[in-house]
């Protein structure tokens, strides 16, 4: 996997990502990565390590994602000196249904735990959430996760 060019900030990272994703390059999605990285994806897989995060992110750009545009929205960064971790809300177009037809809009939050290390900030531990908005949990119905709302209250 080819060495990326050093990134100098934790936000250089999210573009990085958002960049590669848009030039549907798994790999330099993976080379964001330190050699112990992993990534939890919206369903909960969770890959180990920049090949096997590269993999399914090149398999996904190939098909069902392979017309998609992200969009960083709100973003916000806790720096810790060496260590940071970075929030930001995704907003998602273009992906397509099993059968081929348009899938709606989607929007996620993508959190990045980074390291400053020789090469620049890397991401040592990524998980991406989808957000169902006015949801509070999900209930497993038949085998279904299915995004829920119990009452008014104000976290929902």
């Amino acid at each position: 996997m080819a060495v990326p060019t050093p990134i100098d900030t934790p936000e250089g990272v999210l573009r990085a990502f958002i960049d590669a994703w848009h030039a549907r390059d798994g790999a330099a999605i993976g080379a964001l990565f330190t050699p112990d990285g992993d990534f939890v994806n919206v369903t909960g897989l969770w890959w180990h390590g920049p090949e096997a995060i590269a993999r399914p992110h090149q398999y996904a750009l190939d098909s069902f994602f392979a017309q998609t545009r992200l969009k960083a929205g709100r973003t916000e960064v806790k720096d810790l000196g060496d260590v940071a971790i970075l929030r930001s809300r995704l907003h998602l177009t273009g992906q397509l249904t099993p059968d081929g037809s348009a899938a709606g809009p989607r929007q996620t939050i993508l959190t990045l735990v980074m390291v400053r290390t020789g090469q620049g900030w890397q991401v040592t531990s990524a998980q991406n959430t989808d957000i169902h908005p006015g949801q509070e949990t999900h209930v497993a119905t038949e085998g279904d996760l299915v995004p829920t709302r119990y009452g008014t209250g104000r976290n929902a």
